[in-house]
This record gives C-alpha cells, structure tokens and sequence, in this order.
C-alpha cells in the first residue's frame, strides 16, 4: 500500500511539474521597446516618409495605439515605465538631480517603494533583461542588476552612438567595459549592439527554458544624431523644401492613413520658427543635412528592430512574443530655433547634431508643442503592439484610440505574465501601481481605466479624462479641450463648460499634491504661449 502511495505521489508530482512547465512555456514572451526624442509623426505608419519598413510591418499585422501618452521627458518616462506609478511617487519628478530627502518627489533616482518590471517578472519566473539606457538613478546605486534584472547590457544615461565618443559608459551585467572591450563587435553602434545583446539574453533565457521579457531602450534618435555616411546621404537634399511643406505632407499622410480625424485641423506653426523661404541657402542646406541625419537614425533603429524580429523567428519564438514599441516624449525642439551643427563631420562620432525647433514642428505633426510640454506635442507617442499567436487577425493593421499611458506598461505586462503585484517587496512597503492594463485592446475590447490621466514637469501640467483635456504650460492659464473633436486642441473650451474645467482642476490639484509635485522656477527660452501664438499666427494669414 505505501509502495502504491509512493508511486501515485511520484506520478503526480511529475504530472504537476510537467504542466507547470508547460504553463510556463505558454505564457508570451514580452519585449518592450523605448524610443529616445522619437516625435509622434516620425514612422511611416504614422505619416512619415522616412522608410521604417519594419515597424510598419508590425503595424500592419498588429495594433497602432493612436492615444498612447508619456511623460513628456526621458527619465520620468523610464520611472513610470519600470514601476507602473507616476514618476513623482517614484522619486524622479524631474531629472537626475537629487533635491534631498525632503523633496521625495525630486531624489532622481527610483526609490525603494517601487517595484521594477523586472522585480515582479523576475519572481514570476520569467528570464529577466534589458539593454539601453537606464537613466534612473545609476549615479546613485539604482542599477538594473539590483532592480530585477538577470542580465543587462545597459549605458546610465546615454549621449553615445559610437564607442568613439567621449561619453561611452558601459556595464554588461554590473561590470564596466572599456570601449574597445573584446567581448563587444569591434565597430559597434549603440543600436545595434543593445539588439545583439538583446538576443544573446533571450538565448540564455531559452537555454533555461523561461519565458523572457526584454526591456530594449534604445537611445535613438536622441542627440547627439550620429549615423553612418553612406546611409545619411540617402536623405540629404530631399528636406530642401522645409519644415512647414513636411508638416503638411506628413498631415496629409496621417489623413490618408486615417490615423487621425479631419476635424483636428493643422495648429498654426510656433511663431519662434523662422520661415523657410528667408533662410539663406547655407542655412537650407545645414538644416537640410540635419534633417538627412535624423532621418539615417530613425531608419537604422527601424533595421534593428528587423534584425530583433528576424532574430525572433530563427529561434521559433517570434509567434508568442509581445512587442510594445513606444517613445519616452515628443519630438526634440532643443536647443531651439538654432538646432546644433557642430563638427567638421556632422553626423559622425566626433559630431554634435541636435534637431532643432523647426523640423521638431514636423516630427510632432500634427500636434502643437514637444518633448518638456503637456500638449499633445509633448506627450504623444507612436505606439505599436504586435503578438502574433494572441491578437486575431481580424484586429491586424488595426487603429485603437484609447487613452493609453507609459504607467499601463507595468499592469500589463503583470496581466499577461500571470503576475501579483506586491503590497510589500524586499521590506519596503509598494506604492500601489496605477496603471491599467492594456490587455484588453488585444481583444478589441474597451478598457477598465477608473482614473484619469496626469502629468506635470517642470510646471506644464495636463488631465485627461475621457474625451475632455485640461491643460496649461507653466506660463499659462488652464485651457479645456474635447479631444475627440480638436485633439489639435485649437478650441479652448473653458469659457463654455466652466463647470467641466472646475471638477478636473479640483481633480488635478488633488493629484498634485497627492505625488508630492512642486513649483518649476525656470522656463524654457523656446517655447511659445499657444493662445498668444495662434493669435499671431491667425493675424499673419
């Protein structure tokens, strides 16, 4: 009787273990990828004549989130994406400066009272990685070894293409690399090397038969643009007609592309923008080569990204992998009007090339403002998810238009991992995420969203709730617009519904202070009040 006993409870545990792994090997892989400076309009699946083949294939047998919000700015973007809660309750309501102990909301790294993806995924018994640029906290212990991750390939905050470059930090798994390090490709290229890796880590993860998710952030196309020769002389000259004839076109694409309504009307471009048709031809032709370099660097993650996929396939795992491409905020108007051209070679390692206001007009189409700013500009993101074994076909190449935000990432990513959110992690009590998760938009279905939506940086702030927007920069007063009519927001409607704007401002400020948020005492020389500029603009025409 006892060997009978034995035998079943050795065949059961078997049978267990057995469907345990099986479970385990059923759930999808998650790859999540971050764009750096990547304006709204800068694919071609969302208007762009910059060739992204690759992630217009994406699109086109997945889903475009048309809605999809970040934070307006690169490191508080990274704390929500990593821990689900705004980046002010993760300690990084600005940048990396750290204000003290007294300001929690402004310590510039993430705190203790969050939990990372990689944390959760990793306790879920998922293969855990990331490649990219952390930017949250390294210059204060906060590294991605420590906050979940089994292996990284990671830069603390960026600024680097090649290993040239005087800004070159890398560390592989916690160990700092010399530039020409022989465990790197000899002439490496940050967006090529954070994909190499990528894979080589999914290759481990496979090896131990787990699902992975990896956290690929990329740092294009953020400054300094730097790209091979051979492939930004494919753009230069095609930009020589400026940025207002591009905004126009890529505008038109986005309507042709129904990506967007023909009620949003095109704003009037920031005054601060100088007119194309007065520029000397020297400055057409840097401001055209420019452009040629942002354009090679876009179209080079773009083939990344291809090599990710290709990468994918060969190993039999691309069907059940979830990809969520975004970007971190709007598209780049630093350092202004002027741009930045520096170098005897521009767009080389030795080069310092910034966008500039101008062509930032166009990567934002057709929205006003940019990275730093809380109109649509400033937080709206391109966004794709692909999963091929779990979105149906009939959803493939399809738009949804949902408010969607970089703190859902985490919520989702727990939903679709058959993860636990924690009250308390490693001794630290866990803000509660606020996200929501996004699981249903692969469904087609409508989302569980109970609260709304919030941002503040540097004293720009904005509420969405439903189909209303509250917003002001930090010179301005609040304007309301219903994005479903004029997500342009070119109709400010707080005269009209007086009331709407006085429930989301009570909302708003209960949320400022619930994060702990406070006053921003700088401006930015470049931007441009936006009821003052469509005045002047209207009175030009």
């Amino acid at each position: 009787m006892y060997k009978k006993s034995v035998f079943f409870s050795l065949v059961f545990l078997a049978v267990f273990s057995f469907n345990t792994v099986w479970s385990q090997q059923k759930r999808p892989n998650l790859i999540v990828i971050l764009a750096d400076d990547l304006g709204y309009a800068d694919l071609g699946c969302f208007g762009s004549e910059i060739p992204t083949p690759n992630l217009d294939k994406l699109a086109a047998h997945g889903i475009r989130l048309t809605n999809f919000y970040n934070t307006a700015r690169c490191c508080p973007t990274r704390a929500a994406l990593l821990t689900g809660v705004y980046p002010h309750q993760a300690g990084i309501g600005h940048m990396m400066e750290d204000k003290g102990p007294e300001h929690p909301a402004y310590r510039g790294h993430l705190n203790n009272n969050t939990v990372t993806i990689g944390e959760l995924l990793q306790t879920a018994g998922y293969f855990t990685a990331m490649t990219g640029k952390w930017h949250v906290g390294q210059q204060a212990g906060v590294v991605p070894w420590k906050r979940g991750f089994d292996r990284s390939l990671n830069a603390p905050a960026g600024g680097f293409y090649y290993k040239e470059s005087e800004r070159v930090q890398l560390f592989l798994n916690g160990e700092e690399l010399a530039n020409d390090s022989d465990r790197l490709p000899a002439n490496w290229y940050t967006t090529d090397l954070w994909t190499d890796f990528g894979l080589k880590f999914i290759d481990e993860a496979l090896k131990e038969q787990k699902p992975f998710l990896l956290y690929l952030a990329h740092n294009a196309p953020h400054f300094p643009l730097q790209a091979p020769e051979e492939e930004i002389a494919r753009f230069r000259g095609k930009y020589k007609e400026g940025w207002a004839k591009l905004r126009e076109a890529r505008y038109n694409r986005q309507l042709e592309l129904g990506l967007i309504d023909s009620s949003w009307k095109l704003p009037p471009i920031n005054p601060k923008v100088p007119d194309w048709d007065h520029l000397s031809e020297a400055d057409k032709k840097k401001y055209d080569d420019i452009m040629a370099i942002y354009a090679a660097v876009i179209t080079h993650l773009d083939k990344s990204i291809g090599d990710l996929v290709s990468g994918l396939k060969e190993r039999g795992v691309f069907d059940n992998t979830v990809i969520l491409f975004v970007s971190d905020n709007g598209g780049n108007a630093e350092p202004g009007a002027e741009a930045r051209y520096e170098g005897t070679s521009p767009g080389s390692a030795q080069s310092t090339v910034f966008l500039g206001q101008g062509w930032a007009e166009a990567a934002c189409t057709p929205f006003w403002a940019y990275k730093h700013h809380t109109h649509e500009g400033g937080i709206a993101s391109p966004a794709i998810v692909s999963w091929p074994k779990g979105i149906p076909s009939s959803l493939n190449g399809s738009f949804d238009r949902q408010a969607a935000h970089i703190v859902d990432i985490l919520a989702t990513l727990v939903d679709l991992a058959g993860a636990q959110y924690p009250e308390t992690f490693q001794g630290n009590t866990i803000i509660p995420a606020v996200g929501t998760s996004l699981k249903p938009i692969l469904r087609g279905k409508p989302l569980q969203r109970k609260q709304p939506i919030f941002w503040e940086h540097e004293g720009n702030r904005a509420i969405v709730d439903g189909e209303w927007k509250l917003v002001a920069e930090k010179s301005e007063n609040w304007q309301l617009y219903n994005l479903t009519t004029d997500r342009t927001e070119l109709h400010n409607l707080v005269k009209e519904h007086p009331q709407q704007a006085a429930r989301l401002v009570n909302l708003y400020d209960k949320w400022y202070h619930q994060v702990k948020a406070e006053s921003y005492d700088k401006d930015v020389k470049w931007f441009y009040d936006y009821e003052k500029a469509k005045a002047e603009a209207s009175a030009k025409e």
